[in-house]
């Protein structure tokens, strides 16, 4: 009979001396499987399997109960479900006059049970466990859990998914990236086979032999695609069909449970050529180890794109299905794989929009992301791990850190000079976020990269410019003093023009203190300030002619600055036509998911 070793033993309360039982463990053949999950930070273990009966069985108990308990209670709900079976079975010979007899066990707790209750055991290493070993030690990987004549095999944690969701809504020619979460696991270990369903009334399933998977319904067969990645792009033969994922979760070593998911929505048609089709011929590839290629890209909030006041006036335009998240989430996960990018800063991100569609996107294509709330929406920064880790993130809030922050204070001392400017920037929620990146191939290579959404008013330009001194002091803090001498990539919407002060500023790194910014809400709330910064940047993509695109405005608002003493341009990748942006009228479009257009650049060191 197998024991705790003598120490262990003594310290849990269990006798020390280990007796062989008497009968060795039956020869393991083909198994069932008995999955169990036990952690050190929680008291309970979990124990799922299934019985003769077919009924599964997923049973919570104290990690510090003596297996015997455990045991007893199995073989309690085998007897049950035996009992089960055999009403069962005699009601269908429909008997009227049989008797209780028939060999079939009675309730629990009757002489008939006691007789009829299974040989319920745990083996490890060919040994009995005690009853008195407590559970946390009794459940072994590998040891052999028999239910009378059944016996399972004991995985303790294996890789298992905790997560695992298709779109809702699928198009032909766009990724369907499966949101997935594993315990025990990583996606790059586990398989991922794609299923599509067999068109209805055809003789055999197209495109290979059907799947020998338990169809979901009776009249459901199912086809092998051949595809056995973890992203699928369905194409024009699976419209009007549903998908299916067969999924076992691994770890590299070992593998967990499968899994099969099904879609709940048909394939749809895709919306033809897009807006950004053309740039990926220029992004095929990822770059290599002496390239970063960045995208900045302000997605559209899903909390701005469905209110009222956008389908009405902002964007009357674009067709309501186009402007739901469901459809515009393929568009921008198509848009953003297909840069191959190694670096991503993202504006006006949903916090659902990130852990259920970014994440799970640009994951499965290398690329790994941290998210900075701002109130309903955020920032959102993606690296590609072969490149990059992350070595530590330096975000703030610019009203807090203006009046918190001592780096700020000379600044906040001119701002409390005019009360109602002061209040007006206090108000405002907009963030910074500031992740250092370490070249994964060359670790004295560091990158400082920014990302943010400066307030957007049209008459904002003094907030904007308060924020923006606000960022670049930090952004010069933590390229400077933290790690000193490390380039900046800054990218955002900074919701203005080249013609202004904002602009002005970062390119030049000064503004005098009669810029006609600093009256932007009127003479009243003028806030005369001489402002200088010391970083050298410039535009990684120049002035285009607009970066945003809408009914009433177009202009250029979109930013990647770089630091001009450590980086250079390689190349900017073509923005659309204007005859491609304005297919639709305006942004955004069927045919383009955003109101902004992404800046893609490829970067090098000097």
């Amino acid at each position: 009979m197998w024991r705790l070793p003598g120490a262990r033993a003594a310290f849990r309360g269990v006798r020390a001396a280990v007796e062989r039982h008497s009968r060795a463990e039956p020869a393991v053949g083909a198994m069932e499987r008995a999955v169990v999950r036990c952690v050190p930070s929680e008291p309970k273990l979990s124990l799922s399997f299934s019985l003769a009966d077919g009924s599964h069985k997923n049973m919570q108990r104290d990690q510090s109960e003596p297996l015997g308990r455990v045991l007893s209670r199995i073989a309690t709900n085998a007897l049950k479900g035996h009992a089960k079976a055999a009403a069962a079975k005699k009601s269908r010979k429909n008997r009227p006059n049989a008797s209780g007899g028939g060999g079939a066990c009675a309730g629990p707790g009757s002489e008939q049970a006691a007789a009829c209750e299974p040989v319920v055991k745990l083996y490890y290493r060919e040994e009995a466990v005690a009853e008195d070993v407590l559970n946390v030690d009794a459940w072994q990987d590998g040891a052999v859990l028999q239910i009378g004549d059944v016996k399972y095999k004991v995985e303790r944690n294996p890789p298992t998914f905790t997560e695992l969701q298709l779109p809702r809504y699928i198009m032909a020619g766009f990724p369907v990236c499966p949101k997935l979460s594993l315990e025990f696991g990583d996606p790059a270990g586990s398989l991922f086979r794609w299923y599509r369903e067999a068109k209805p009334g055809s003789a055999e399933p197209e495109g290979g032999a059907p799947s020998s998977l338990s169809p979901s319904s009776p009249n459901t067969s199912w086809t092998n695609t051949g595809v056995d990645e973890r992203v699928y792009t369905p194409s024009n033969a699976d419209i009007g069909l549903r998908l299916k994922l067969h999924c076992t979760p691994g770890n590299g070593q070992r593998f967990g449970p499968s899994r099969e998911l099904e879609s709940v929505c048909l394939v749809e048609a895709g919306p033809g050529t897009c807006t950004f089709d053309h740039r990926h011929l220029y992004t095929k590839k990822v770059t290599d180890d002496a390239l970063i290629r960045t995208v900045s890209y302000n997605i559209l909030a899903d909390t701005y794109a469905q209110t009222e006041f956008s389908r009405t006036v902002l964007y009357p335009y674009c067709a309501p299905y186009a402007l739901e998240l469901d459809y515009r989430q393929n568009l921008i996960q198509k848009e953003l794989t297909g840069y191959n990018a190694d670096l991503i800063c993202l504006q006006e991100v949903d916090r659902g929009v990130f852990t259920d569609s970014l994440v799970p996107a640009l994951e499965a294509f290398g690329l790994e992301g941290v998210f900075r709330i701002k109130q309903q929406e955020g920032l959102a920064t993606f690296y590609r791990k072969s490149k990059f880790s992350l070595l530590s993130q330096h975000d703030i809030s610019f009203h807090e850190a203006l009046q918190s922050d001592p780096l700020h204070k000379e600044l906040l001392e001119k701002l409390a000079l005019n009360p109602a400017a002061q209040e007006r920037v206090f108000q405002r929620s907009s963030v910074l976020q500031v992740s250092v990146l370490q070249s994964t191939k060359d670790s004295s290579k560091k990158i400082c990269v920014a990302n943010t959404h400066l307030y957007w008013h049209p008459k904002g330009g003094y907030i904007r410019l308060i924020q923006i001194a606000v960022a670049l002091a930090h952004i010069r803090h933590v390229s400077c003093d933290l790690y000193p001498g490390i380039p900046v990539i800054f990218c955002g919407d900074f919701n203005s023009t080249p013609s202004t002060g904002m602009y002005h500023f970062v390119i030049n790194g000064n503004i005098p203190e009669n810029h006609e910014d600093w009256a932007s809400y009127g003479e009243e709330e003028r806030c005369n300030m001489s402002l200088t910064h010391f970083l050298k940047l410039k535009s990684a993509c120049g002035e285009p002619a607009y970066t945003n695109y809408v009914g009433g405005f177009h202009g250029c608002l979109d930013y990647i600055f770089i630091d001009l003493n450590a980086l250079e341009v390689e190349q900017v990748i073509p923005l659309p036509s204007h005859e491609e942006v304005t297919t639709h009228q305006a942004l955004p479009s069927v045919s383009h998911p955003s109101d902004h257009i992404a800046l893609v650049c490829d970067l090098k060191w000097k």
